[in-house]
């Protein structure tokens, strides 16, 4: 909603006598005033008066993108990435999966199904990271370390620290849930 200042011949004569009734030095200051006024004006005039379309979506997404992962008596929230693949994966939710360990920094099991792929070659793979491997591989990591491999973002494990602990060594019983 745009407010708009009617200006008239009425208004500019009544501006134009208090101008030339004005000492300089209060001029300077009236002037000021003036365009600082104006300027609040516009600001406030311009301001949405509901929240936009876009924060909300923003909510509700944020939302969304909440999952729970739980290990045995631990419980992880996790933040999904932006992603086909994560949209996809959460569709299934909720899932409860034997991962099984490899080279002691990463559980991965085959999904039910494929899942979109969008690649990209993160560089160096953190504690937490959620991701795809091909089209099919779940891969939940819980060292950090460097890699040359491509995948599929599907998410990050939030406060990440136990997760090493969490997961133990070996096979792990991980659920993933949306509540």
């Amino acid at each position: 909603m745009n407010k708009k200042i009617k200006i008239d011949k009425g208004n500019l004569h009544s501006f134009a006598w208090i101008v030339s009734n004005l000492p300089l030095q209060n001029l300077k200051q009236f002037a000021l005033s003036f365009v600082f006024l104006l300027t609040l004006n516009h600001a406030y005039a311009t301001q949405p008066t509901i929240e936009s379309s876009t924060t909300q979506t923003t909510a509700i997404k944020s939302e969304e993108s909440r999952i729970w992962i739980t290990i045995g008596e631990r419980r992880f929230s996790a933040t999904l990435a932006a992603t086909a693949a994560a949209e996809e994966f959460a569709s299934m939710l909720p899932l409860t999966l034997n991962m099984e360990d490899l080279n002691r920094n990463e559980k991965h099991t085959d999904l039910p199904k494929n899942l979109p792929t969008n690649k990209y070659q993160p560089k160096t793979i953190e504690n937490g990271d959620i991701v795809l491997w091909g089209s099919r591989t779940l891969v939940v990591f819980y060292k950090t370390f460097n890699t040359s491999y491509s995948y599929t973002r599907i998410g990050r494990i939030e406060n990440a620290t136990d997760l090493p602990r969490a997961l133990g060594d070996g096979n792990a019983v991980i659920t993933f849930s949306k509540d």
